[in-house]
């Protein structure tokens, strides 16, 4: 378990109740993707964290595999009746026995995946989302990469910062096309995020 995850896990609850409000923008994002999928589209969720998010989208009307690299996220969700996967998106199998999932949601996850395998998980998620599948997923805006203590989590989290450019490239060259990138999204500690939308095989995201 690296110190980022030994970080969340430590501090799940806390976590989990300080990430409880859904910000605007999020849900804005969520509901124009529930729109383009329909009702009962399979979403594979990499992140899940507290929670918040996957009981959006089932209300949305969606279906949600949740997954966590956190045990304490893992363990949280059980507690409350959501099966929740223990999965790193970088090793582990994706793979659903049901086929490939219609969408893959991963907001403010990624962000903690090292430069360098971020092509990796891009590629792996890609391989398991069906053709004109659709891709959501949130980084820091920003240059390099640090560690960062703030907030509910006591313990040092590694962040890799992204520019649009370079995270277009990073998508186009994982199997992602109609990517788009918005930019300078404000968050609440005055960073700025990128939201990346993508789809399988050319069909529009």
């Amino acid at each position: 378990m690296n110190e980022t995850v030994r970080a969340y896990d430590r501090d799940a609850q806390a976590y989990a109740a300080r990430t409880a409000a859904m910000p605007a923008s999020v849900r804005a994002d969520m509901e124009r993707l529930a729109t383009q999928l329909g009702p009962g589209a399979r979403v594979l969720e990499i992140g899940s964290g507290g929670g918040r998010d996957a009981l959006l989208m089932e209300e949305l009307g969606l279906v949600v595999r949740r997954t966590d690299v956190t045990p304490g996220f893992v363990a949280l969700l059980g507690g409350q009746g959501h099966p929740c996967d223990l999965l790193d998106p970088l090793v582990d199998d994706l793979a659903s026995p049901g086929g490939p999932y219609d969408a893959v949601w991963a907001n403010a996850s990624l962000l903690h995946v090292d430069r360098d395998d971020l092509p990796t998980v891009l590629t792996r998620i890609a391989h398991v989302t069906r053709p004109g599948g659709l891709l959501r997923a949130s980084f820091k805006e920003g240059d390099g990469e640090g560690w960062s203590t703030h907030g509910t989590i006591s313990g040092p989290r590694h962040f890799t910062y992204w520019r649009a450019p370079g995270l277009e490239v990073v998508a186009a060259g994982s199997g992602w096309t109609d990517i788009v990138v918005r930019q300078g999204l404000e968050g609440d500690r005055g960073e700025t995020w990128l939201e990346l939308s993508a789809a399988r095989d050319g069909v529009s995201a």
